[in-house]
């Protein structure tokens, strides 16, 4: 299943990108500096909202640096395997979870491996991946195996071995009953947060069907605008695509919410590159064909058309 598209181009002034760049330089102007988790210190906004239409293949791509698209949809589809382990990540080259293992490993050996030999080690040793390489349950976990307990006599509970697959259960929903309003997928699990390398940022999901068009809703409590967002909306709105190739809809908005909204102190300089910039071009998403279930997808049925972003610009990890 191959998507045509339209060669109509949004001028700059009413380009999607512009409230992302606008929410940057209003956290820039008038944010709350704070001090944070990580010890860097942010400028912090409260409650902000980006809305993107997703119709003739339109994603929110941001195209005033380069967004490395593949690397942030192979994340995606490695959530939707369930998989906690960084080690599926680094067999494709894929980094962006391994600072947090890295830095647990480094605490608690003292040993000062390099990123990339923390990382070759884990895809080339199985017992260090198990002992060093897992997140806990973080996203994927609780999208596609949500814990279930029940009764096992004497007061006791045990856990079932495959809990509730939120996303299969939405594509159901969606199918035979798209006027829900419980249309939705959840990553916040209070019982296990604290065994979590890293609790969900972009936590909730909500999916609305109008007019035969899906659209979504992403809540994310923990916006880190310069190297988090553009990955999250990535991300959101290709789960919007999935969802709506699988059930035999359009695809309709993404709606992004952001809590916490903030610039990390050390991407000062990046943010005022960046706000210099001027949106360009209208990226495309071509789904080459539909797959049997959400959960078959690969890297490689995806292809982007007309991204032609600005230079790289390149921020520190805040850790």
């Amino acid at each position: 299943m191959t998507e045509a598209f339209s060669d109509a181009r949004p001028a700059s002034s009413d380009h999607w990108e512009q409230q992302y760049l606008n929410l940057m330089r209003r956290i820039r102007d008038e944010g709350d500096f704070r001090g944070d988790r990580t010890g860097v210190g942010t400028s912090s906004i409260f409650g902000a909202t980006i809305r993107c239409d997703l119709s003739d293949g339109q994603m929110p791509l941001v195209t005033t640096k380069r967004v490395y698209w593949k690397t942030a949809t192979r994340e995606f589809l490695w959530f939707l395997t369930g998989d906690t382990n960084i080690r599926k990540l680094c067999e494709q080259g894929v980094e962006i979870w391994t600072d947090w293992p890295l830095d647990r490993y480094r605490r608690e050996t003292g040993e000062e491996i390099s990123r990339k030999d923390f990382s070759a080690r884990i895809v080339a040793d199985d017992e260090f991946a198990a002992r060093w390489g897992d997140l806990g349950p973080v996203y994927g976990k609780q999208w596609v195996n949500w814990p279930v307990y029940e009764p096992a006599g004497d007061g006791l509970f045990r856990q079932r071995p495959q809990g509730i697959n939120q996303v299969a259960e939405v594509v159901h929903s969606l199918k035979n009953n798209p006027g829900s309003r419980r249309h939705i997928v959840e990553g916040w699990n209070v019982a296990e947060l604290d065994r979590m390398a890293l609790p969900p940022c972009h936590k909730t999901y909500q999916f609305h069907v109008a007019d035969g068009k899906l659209s979504g809703l992403l809540y994310q409590r923990s916006a880190d605008l310069v190297l988090g967002v553009p990955f999250n909306l990535w991300g959101a709105a290709l789960f919007i695509r999935l969802l709506a190739q699988q059930c035999d809809l359009e695809p309709g908005e993404l709606v992004w919410m952001g809590g916490d909204v903030h610039l990390y102190s050390n991407h000062a300089e990046v943010v005022e590159q960046q706000l210099q910039r001027v949106p360009q071009g209208a990226p495309r998403l071509e789904i080459a064909r539909r797959p049997e279930t959400i959960f078959d997808y690969a890297i490689e049925d995806f292809v982007v058309h007309d991204y032609a972003p600005q230079g790289a610009l390149t921020a520190p990890v805040a850790v």
